[in-house]
């Protein structure tokens, strides 16, 4: 029995209000993108996405609620991705990448800053519990669960990658007013000192 249309309306809202509400990705891909452009912003969406479509499909199979349920497991992905955070506002504020000219994001491998977005979300506890707390009310359980949670775990990466595209091409529109290298370092440590602020965040967030 396919999902009813009131059911996909409601679900889809309840996805754009999660997603629009501020939270670790969309802070990681408007630093991002003012740091380093929208390229690399929207290969970290790219990221991002597959990152949460795998989240939904362990969720689909029932292993997102083990280690949901597993204080141990939990811990070692809420701290994996606190960890994380930290690291990637070190690598920021060492980079040293703005002595080149502000076109050279298009000869950067691309390839980082994807692997950034995924290893991110795959990192992120929440991502979990939004796939068995929140998906699951919306799921008929007596007819074809598997199937449902896979079109819903769609939806959800569908109106999350939108809105994070939106974030990228916003926050890019920013980046050619940094000229100078000096101005750029000085944006570049500041927003690195965000992420620092969004790993303390993360971390009080995730707390049980």
């Amino acid at each position: 029995m396919p999902i009813s249309n009131e059911i996909l309306v409601a679900f889809t809202l309840t996805c754009f209000v999660i997603e629009v509400t501020p939270g670790p990705n969309m802070a990681y891909l408007a630093v991002l993108s003012v740091i380093k452009g929208r390229r690399a912003g929207y290969a970290a969406t790219a990221g991002i996405a597959l990152g949460l479509m795998i989240v939904g499909f362990v969720a689909a199979l029932g292993l997102a609620a083990l280690i949901s349920n597993s204080y141990l497991g939990y811990e070692m992905l809420r701290w994996g991705g606190v960890a994380y955070l930290f690291w990637l506002a070190w690598d920021g504020w060492q980079d040293t990448s703005e002595i080149s000219p502000i076109n050279s994001e298009a000869n950067e491998a691309q390839a980082k800053f994807f692997t950034r977005g995924l290893i991110t979300n795959l990192l992120n506890p929440k991502a979990a519990v939004f796939y068995i707390a929140v998906l699951p009310t919306f799921v008929d359980q007596h007819t074809s669960v598997l199937a449902q949670t896979v079109t819903l775990s769609i939806i959800y990466v569908f109106v999350a990658t939108i809105i994070h595209g939106t974030i990228v091409s916003l926050a890019g529109t920013v980046r050619p007013l940094l000229e100078t290298p000096g101005r750029r370092r000085l944006i570049r440590r500041a927003l690195s000192l965000i992420l620092v602020g969004i790993a303390i965040w993360f971390a009080y967030a995730t707390k049980r």
